[in-house]
């Protein structure tokens, strides 16, 4: 699970050009603002990366002066990427406090200071008639962000691994599987209910993707990841007609393992299903974190527009990530 908010350890701090009241601390690959000299260079603090929802107790200053909002019952603040002084600042920094308990780096305190992570409201025509919660057989779809990996990105460059490059696509995420002879497609939290009404339904029912799983193997259990676009979902960006899924995984529920890019996207291929856009396939991860950044900030290929960003996985296996276009996190409202 993805940690909000983790003991982490200041790895260099750095003046803002014209500020005297604030300057920029860097966590692993984060940049933040903070108030001058509240932290040197080895403390330990409490980073919150951004779209944690931070309860106003424990911030009520990101509310300036004005009423809290509210997420799932509790009032507080969503942390968005800003930019203050022309300095780019992602997350929070918060003192940490040892008197109640001994915190070490690295350690997850996100639910211990009640931080959650803000996720979009989901439409009516998405949230369909809950079946059950995601199956524990499959693993949910999610991807650590490039700035909480600076030393393993340095070692897989330092090794020469090579990558497949795909772009990720803004939607919500779509799961179908096969389990034991029964077909089922899931929100990204949710087992739904077959609903013809429901997108996520509707658009695997119109892509028959259940004869299509059958028709690869109709005793092999696995599942089918990817993004659902198009009208009603996020901001549509893409200016679709009509929804879309987009595979960007495949999971072998038998043996517990991904498909290897090369094989997934022969199968999505034979099954005549759409795959994400495919940057490259034979990336070698010679980059810093920084220049990661800069290649993910890009227009899509699916429409003029900025593309949220980039996903890398390991050619033969292994090791995955993202890559967030800070451009598009500015633009986002």
């Amino acid at each position: 699970m993805r940690k909000m908010a983790s003991i982490r350890k200041i790895d260099s701090i750095r003046p803002i050009e014209g500020a005297d009241a604030i300057e920029c601390a860097v966590v692993g690959g984060w940049t933040v603002v903070v108030k001058k000299d509240e932290y040197q260079v080895g403390d330990l603090a409490v980073y919150c990366e951004i779209d944690s929802w931070i309860p106003t107790e424990l911030a009520p200053f990101l509310s300036k002066g004005k009423e809290p909002r509210e997420f799932e019952g509790v009032k507080g603040e969503r942390l968005k990427t800003i930019k203050l002084r022309g300095q780019l600042s992602q997350g929070l920094l918060l003192p940490l406090n040892k008197d109640t308990v001994e915190w070490n780096e690295g350690d997850d305190v996100t639910e211990f200071l009640g931080i959650k992570k803000w996720e979009m409201t989901i439409p009516a025509q998405l949230a369909g008639q809950v079946k059950g919660n995601f199956p524990t057989e499959i693993p949910k779809t999610d991807q650590e962000r490039v700035q909480n990996l600076v030393e393993a990105i340095k070692a897989a460059g330092d090794c020469g691994l090579q990558f497949e490059v795909t772009e990720k696509l803004e939607g919500s995420s779509m799961t179908v599987y096969r389990i034991r002879g029964e077909f089922g497609v899931c929100s990204r939290n949710l087992d739904l209910k077959r609903d013809e009404n429901n997108t996520f339904w509707k658009v695997a029912i119109e892509e028959d993707i259940d004869a299509q799983m059958m028709a690869v193997d109709p005793y092999w259990d696995f599942a089918i990841q990817g993004e659902l676009i198009g009208p009603g979902i996020q901001g549509n960006i893409y200016k679709l007609s009509k929804p879309e899924f987009h595979v960007f995984d495949v999971y072998n529920i038998q043996t517990g393992m991904y498909l290897k890019p090369e094989a997934r996207r022969a199968l999505v291929e034979r099954m005549g299903l759409k795959h994400v856009p495919v940057i490259t396939s034979e990336f070698k991860l010679n980059h810093n974190v920084d220049q990661l950044l800069t290649i993910a900030e890009y227009k899509s290929e699916l429409a003029d527009t900025e593309r949220e960003g980039i996903v890398f996985k390991q050619v033969d296996g292994g090791m995955t990530f993202k890559a967030i276009s800070n451009k598009y996190l500015l633009g986002q409202k």
